[in-house]
């Protein structure tokens, strides 16, 4: 414990001020997705019903959206739950709060080893940037959201 929080003493002003925002919000998030319908939590979002071009972002928001990464990266190794990739709406809703556009996506594929024959993930992209999109491209997209289109 003491390790966390010599790293955290390490941090700039504004990384500190970031963390804690991403670490709270993570929270809320948390909370959010075990009581409240996707439906609910999504209302804010555009559905979309074609994947639309891919919004080229000024570099101060491309700053922004990487800070953001790394600091959501950062606050789930502290977290004391087990994240899901659905947890990204944290990033979504700090992104959308500052303006600045991106797209959240829902995909499934067919998983013959696992019990349950189906398996769910959800990634963002904004600008050219795709966050837990880790094997993205074999799942087959459900649904997109998108935000801050103008």
């Amino acid at each position: 414990m003491l390790h966390k929080v010599k790293k955290f003493t390490k941090l700039s002003s504004e990384e500190k001020k970031l963390f804690l925002e991403v670490y709270l919000t993570l929270g809320i998030i948390h909370i959010a997705i075990l009581i409240v319908s996707f439906k609910h939590l999504t209302r804010s979002l555009e559905h979309l019903p074609n994947k639309e071009e891919i919004t080229v972002l000024h570099d101060n928001d491309t700053s922004i959206a990487t800070a953001f990464g790394k600091s959501i990266t950062r606050a789930i190794f502290y977290i004391p739950w087990e994240s899901a990739c659905l947890e990204l709406l944290t990033v979504q809703c700090m992104l959308q709060k500052r303006e600045i556009p991106g797209v959240f996506y829902m995909g499934i594929i067919k998983d013959e080893e696992a019990k349950k024959k189906m398996k769910a993930h959800v990634w963002m992209q904004c600008g050219e940037t795709i966050t837990d999109g880790v094997g993205h491209e074999d799942f087959t997209i459900l649904s997109m959201f998108g935000w801050g289109k103008e």
